[in-house]
Parts: C-alpha cells; sequence; structure tokens
C-alpha cells in the first residue's frame, strides 16, 4: 500500500492532480482545499489513502496524516463512497466540530449527495472520533468560534450557484469584523 508520496505537483483539474515521483506520474484525487494550497510545479508531500475495488484502484491525497484519518473514517460508513468522502474532506474542521458540537446535521446535509440521515450517521461517528482522538480536529481548530449565521450564508451561496467546498473554504477565511448574514455574503462574493 502506498503511504505517500513526495515529488513535482502538476495540477490536472480541480480536485486532480498527478505527482511525478521520480519519472513515474501518480494521479491522485484531492480535496479542494488541498489542490488550491499545491502550486504548479512545485514539490510536495502527500499522505495517501489508497483506495482498492475490483474495478478501481484509487488514490486520494491530502497534506497532513489527520486528513487521511478523517477521510478513511469517511469512506468506512455506509452509504459515504470515495466522492462524498472527499467533499467532506473539504469541509473545515473548525465547521465539523461545530456540527458535532451542536449535533445539528445541516451544516454537514449542505454538501452535496448528503441527506438527513447520513448526516446524523456522520455526526455520531465524527463525535466518537473527536472524542478518541481529538488531534485529528486540531487543538487550534476546537477553539474556533463559527458563527451561526454561517449557515444562512452557505445557504445564500449555494443557491446562487457556488459549490460547498469552495463556499466553506471561503468562510473560514473571512474577517470577524463582518458579523450579519449580508455583509458575510457579500464579502464571500468579493473571495470567491
Amino acid at each position: 500500500m502506498i503511504s505517500h508520496l513526495r515529488g513535482t505537483v502538476h495540477r490536472r483539474k480541480p480536485e486532480e492532480i498527478t505527482v511525478d515521483v521520480n519519472g513515474v506520474g501518480y494521479g491522485v484525487s484531492v480535496p479542494i482545499t488541498v489542490w488550491d494550497e499545491l502550486k504548479e510545479g512545485k514539490e510536495a508531500t502527500l499522505y495517501i489513502s489508497t483506495y482498492v475495488r475490483e474495478d478501481r484502484l484509487a488514490l486520494f491525497g491530502f497534506l497532513d496524516d489527520a486528513g487521511r484519518i478523517l477521510f478513511e473514517r469517511f469512506i468506512g460508513m455506509t452509504g459515504i463512497g470515495p466522492k462524498h468522502a472527499l467533499e467532506l474532506s473539504a469541509v473545515p474542521k473548525s465547521l465539523l466540530m461545530q456540527a458535532i458540537g451542536s449535533q445539528e446535521p445541516k451544516l454537514l446535509t449542505s454538501v452535496k449527495g448528503i441527506g438527513k440521515k447520513t448526516a446524523e450517521k456522520l455526526l455520531v461517528d465524527l463525535k466518537a472520533l473527536a472524542q478518541k482522538q481529538p488531534e485529528i480536529f486540531g487543538a487550534g481548530d476546537l477553539q474556533l468560534e463559527v458563527r451561526a449565521t454561517d449557515q444562512d450564508v452557505i445557504d445564500a451561496l449555494k443557491n446562487l450557484g457556488y459549490d460547498t467546498s469552495s463556499i466553506l473554504n471561503v468562510l473560514k477565511n473571512l474577517p470577524r469584523e463582518f458579523k450579519t448574514t449580508e455583509e458575510r455574503v457579500a464579502a464571500a462574493l468579493r473571495s470567491i
């Protein structure tokens, strides 16, 4: 099994890269947040989750081992395949912690393809994981406060046609000075 790859990154299309390791190109699927971090032509190390089925061999890459563990936890759940797990892996850990703390599945249902029942199962599993291995969510991320208006912002931007992972990535970087839903939507639109 491949546990990590270190090589030159070639971005293909969103969520797909090729990592050139000594002349061998490995196709790797990555969350959009990781894709944004990786620079074309630069060297990078990715922690790999190898997904093997009778008709498929796929590599999924993450910037740290915690991202890989979280992804593998997602695909281990009934009803979550690698595509949905990759989408869920793009959700900032602070927002996952907010959903776990409030036991509110609405944040997770905003991810494409995740229904209410699946989101409720995910919350139970993520809560157990957060209690067992809090380091996966990062000590710093546990301290972040996410505003209640963020769900309204997510809904508004989704209605405008933006995908969930891009929205969540922009939300985590919005300055604290924007307090109302309207201010946060406007600031997010300027950032997308």
